[in-house]
């Protein structure tokens, strides 16, 4: 977010973790974080790592510590909810954890995700339902289960 022409990530440059996440789609993403490859400048995160399972996050580790070797530059980052820092996955990397702050103000982070998310060309898409032409939105409700 250092520049407003950079990019969002790919996705094939975050995982969306969950309880029910496997270990072979945890596997494909460290293969693509660790094993050197043309084009290797990204900046790979794994999303609420907290989440996996067990046995998920020891085969997860014992994957990274034998990929790590294959690539000394590799950009790894690993988000979780700071409730759950004791659970298998960011005990093991505790000795690197940075406790983060975001460092821009929140309408900066705003205009930098609309830039982004905003359609182009507004047509007849989906985006046309949300505000501004975008092709994401948030919908919430302080009712649970009223059919968002």
């Amino acid at each position: 977010m250092n520049s407003p022409e950079q990019p969002l990530p790919t996705f094939d440059e975050v995982l969306l973790c969950t309880p029910q996440t496997s270990e072979e789609q945890v596997g494909l993403f460290l293969r693509r974080c660790l094993i050197p490859c043309p084009g290797g400048d990204k900046i790979y995160t794994m999303l609420y790592a907290d989440e996996l399972s067990y046995d998920v996050s020891c085969r997860a580790e014992e994957l990274f510590q034998r990929l790590q070797c294959y690539n000394s530059s590799y950009r790894l980052i690993i988000l979780c909810n700071c409730e759950r820092e004791n659970s298998y996955l960011p005990s093991a990397f505790s000795h690197c954890k940075v406790h983060m702050i975001p460092q821009r103000p929140r309408a900066e982070m705003q205009q930098y995700l609309q830039r982004h998310f905003r359609v182009a060309q507004p047509s007849s898409s989906a985006a046309a339902v949300f505000k501004e032409h975008m092709c994401v939105g948030i919908v919430s409700s302080k009712r649970a289960g009223m059919g968002k």
